[in-house]
């Protein structure tokens, strides 16, 4: 087996990372992928930085020696922030791609110049984060607002908890529209929130725009494999889910927002 045939592993405290997973599948059609949801140790955001690096660890190195994994893509804002850098080190030649807020599309898209940031309290009080938000500083004004409590609600599909959070945090970042001192863009600064767009559009209007990293993740992707000569030419690609703790979430999650009907495995590291 050459390399290009090997996987991409991706993994996320839970199911939230599914939304970069179907940004993938939709940029790397002939890639095989293997899924990792750390649920029996989620949720990530609201977990000290060292317990968040060490499952991290742990799950890189369960991809590597089981599925020997041509790429990983740490599909977690949380696990980005805390653990991409010691990966990186630890891997030299292994291509790590990772997820943050997209602060710097935002502030480019904004007309207001007033932009909200959802977010996990992990990803928040990051220093990866904020050198990010620092950097930014002159482009626009940026809201931040942590989410305690949204990734769970989503990740167990409770709708009422994720419809009454998404309305209480939007409350707290501020006005929203097109008018001067108001937000006109909002930062989704999980993978979980993407699936929760539509609580959010019925809350903010069309007229908000909402932003996620999944596009731009599967892009730089894409262009890591290339420049290692590693894309795949497979005609028929295989997708392998792995949960850590309650699988039948990650299989609910995964029939409901990526119509896939794999089943999931229950793994023990």
């Amino acid at each position: 087996m050459t390399q290009a045939s090997h996987p991409i592993g991706v993994f996320d405290s839970g199911v939230g990372g599914l939304s970069i997973l179907q940004a993938l599948r939709a940029e790397l059609p002939a890639e095989d992928f293997v899924y990792v949801a750390d649920s029996g140790h989620a949720p990530y955001g609201e977990r000290e930085a060292l317990h968040v690096i060490g499952r991290s660890q742990a799950i890189t190195r369960h991809l590597l020696t089981q599925h020997h994994i041509k790429a990983l893509v740490v599909a977690c804002n949380t696990a980005t922030a805390a653990a991409i850098l010691l990966l990186r080190q630890q891997y030299p030649t292994l291509p790590i791609v990772g997820v943050e807020p997209a602060l710097k599309p935002a502030a480019q898209l904004s007309q207001t110049r007033r932009v909200g940031v959802m977010a996990t309290r992990g990803t928040l009080e990051s220093d990866k984060f904020r050198a990010l938000l620092h950097g930014l500083q002159d482009q626009a004004e940026f809201v931040l607002q942590p989410c305690d409590g949204l990734a769970d609600a989503i990740e167990r599909q409770d709708a009422i908890k994720t419809e009454a959070l998404c309305s209480d945090y939007t409350r707290a970042i501020g006005q929203f529209g097109h008018e001067t001192g108001q937000i006109d863009t909002l930062v989704l600064g999980c993978t979980h929130y993407p699936f929760a767009s539509e609580q959010l559009r019925a809350l903010l209007g069309p007229q908000v725009q909402l932003i996620d990293s999944g596009a731009p993740v599967a892009r730089q992707t894409q262009r890591l494999l290339a420049t290692h000569d590693a894309l795949s030419k497979r005609p028929t690609p295989r997708l392998q889910f792995y949960a850590t703790g309650h699988p039948e979430r990650l299989q609910a999650a995964a029939s409901h927002w990526l119509q896939l009907t794999q089943q999931v495995q229950l793994l023990s590291i």
